[in-house]
């Protein structure tokens, strides 16, 4: 790709995460080459990922997935450093993936969460971002995008709740919402 943007996916509503797979499905079909990784998320939880590997998107769940998200404002401090330390070597590691295998898209899924709980250092993300080799393109996702990562970005779309079946006390379904 000549030139790679910036998108965020944000919002409190429903289909941030599957817009993103939706366009890793996308650069797939056109032969790009895709790394996904997803904090706050484990593999065996999401519908999705074994699919996606099969397509040669190569996925990483953080090691932090055993936190669910709804919960990261009762996290003690001394696990959030513990998280934060781990996600920073995650960022240094996908640096070196990316410039190693040469990916087109790369998906950090809920991140915007992870910088909004201080798990992920804000200033990092950014310089990550600024530092990123030209013709990768690279998303967002999750909810509470800051305004610099929104001024940072070329693209921002806002998923807007309306209407949710939590609100009527249906529990997530298999297939559906994971």
């Amino acid at each position: 790709m000549e030139k790679g943007l910036v998108q965020i996916y944000t919002g409190e509503g429903k289909g941030k995460t599957t817009a993103a797979i939706g366009q890793a499905v996308r650069a797939k079909g056109r032969g790009l080459k895709v790394l996904l990784i997803q904090f706050l998320k484990e593999k065996k939880g999401s519908g999705e990922i074994s699919l996606l590997e099969s397509l040669g998107v190569k996925v990483i769940c953080s090691k932090g997935g055993k936190y669910k998200w709804l919960f990261l404002d009762k996290i003690g401090e001394d696990e959030k450093r513990k998280i934060k330390t781990e996600w920073t070597i995650l960022l240094g590691k996908i640096t070196q993936e990316i410039l190693a295998q040469r990916y087109d898209l790369l998906i950090l899924d809920e991140i915007n969460v992870a910088v909004h709980y201080g798990l992920i250092n804000e200033d990092r993300l950014i310089d990550f971002i600024k530092k990123k080799p030209d013709g990768l393109e690279i998303i967002l996702t999750g909810r509470h995008a800051s305004p610099r990562l929104i001024q940072a970005a070329h693209l921002v779309s806002e998923v807007k709740n309306i209407k949710h079946p939590f609100e009527k006390g249906i529990k997530a379904r298999k297939g559906i919402e994971y």
